[in-house]
């Protein structure tokens, strides 16, 4: 019996669709997550305009937009769970994406004064252009390994 579960195509299968239940469960949980924080985000919208009580730009705005800018990751990771469950690889560029979004979001919400720390500055510098430069070379080596590129 253990010898049949060992056999190298039924444990393999086994872990298959371990992973492919585990993937659907975060999907899950990640979409009830960003359902909850969309709502959480419209309500609070609506209450700080119906109070009229929001200088938008003491911050109230950059927050929003923070709130924002982390349900569209939330959403791009939630893509990439659905794009491996029906391809059943991880797609690097999804993920390539989501990285540059996430580090985007930080410089967006970036506090005042931040542009006096010049080493902040250039880690962000480096990781966008280490991103950008690795989203570049998976494309390359994509549009370079694509038939109709070999047909050229």
């Amino acid at each position: 019996m253990l010898m049949q579960f060992l056999n190298d195509n039924r444990f393999l299968s086994g872990i298959h669709s371990y992973e492919r239940l585990l993937a659907k469960l975060l999907a899950v949980l990640l979409a009830i997550v960003v359902g909850m924080g969309t709502l959480e985000l419209f309500s609070d919208a609506i209450l700080k305009m119906v109070n009229l009580q929001t200088n938008w730009f003491d911050g109230s705005l950059i927050k929003l937009l923070d709130r924002l800018l982390l349900i569209f990751i939330a959403l791009e990771v939630l893509q990439n769970i659905t794009a491996y469950l029906r391809d059943h690889v991880v797609q690097i560029e999804l993920v390539l994406l989501t990285a540059l979004t996430a580090v985007a979001r930080k410089v967006i919400v970036l506090p005042p004064g931040a542009e006096n720390k010049p080493a902040l500055m250039a880690g962000f510098g480096v990781i966008v252009i280490g991103i950008a430069a690795a989203y570049w070379l998976v494309l390359m080596a994509r549009r370079s390994s694509s038939p109709a590129s070999s047909s050229d």
